[in-house]
């Protein structure tokens, strides 16, 4: 189980499809589960909910997905903001890999999107500042993403995820 963590922009999401590709196992973006499961979209919930009741529920679906089957999950940027979360991810066995990307980077790779509703927050250097210690706190190892390509961080991802794993016996030996 490899488990994405990173600030919006960080890239989650395409390499983590990159990687889930590369690696055979299924690839879950915890927000799509989130809008699977109510119907609408995080802006929607957000605006409509307000983001504590998103965080809960997100806190939800992301400890049923790390005690799940094996897969490539993309969290939120925000879902290290509930304290439960971070819990549910430091207790894991799961790889939790922080997508370190600077702020001006981050920035410019998020442009204007409506469907990312924190992007309106008057105080988003703030949130992004608070948050770098909480991704540090629930992450098993740091790929930094600034000046890379989706590609490169893949591989960087899936050397170190492979090296994790043993081959098995006959791989090691030679074959037969």
């Amino acid at each position: 189980m490899l488990v994405l963590v990173g600030f919006m922009g960080a890239g989650k999401t395409t390499v983590g499809r990159l990687v889930a590709d590369r690696l055979g196992l299924p690839f879950i973006d915890s927000d799509l589960v989130i809008e699977h499961r109510t119907g609408k979209a995080v802006r929607d919930l957000f605006a409509e909910e307000g983001e504590r009741a998103f965080r809960d529920l997100e806190h939800q679906v992301v400890a049923e997905l790390v005690g799940g089957p094996d897969a490539v999950v993309a969290l939120g940027g925000g879902a290290v903001e509930h304290e439960g979360t971070r819990r549910v991810l430091q207790a894991s066995p799961a790889q939790v890999v922080y997508l370190r990307v600077g702020w001006e980077q981050a920035l410019g790779r998020l442009g204007d999107d409506p469907a990312r509703p924190m992007l309106r927050a008057p105080d988003l250097r703030r949130i992004y500042e608070r948050r770098l210690a909480w991704y540090e706190e629930v992450a098993t190892w740091v790929v930094p993403t600034d000046g890379r390509t989706p590609r490169e961080v893949g591989a960087t991802i899936i050397e170190r995820a492979r090296a994790l794993v043993p081959a098995p016996a006959a791989e090691r030996s030679g074959g037969s």
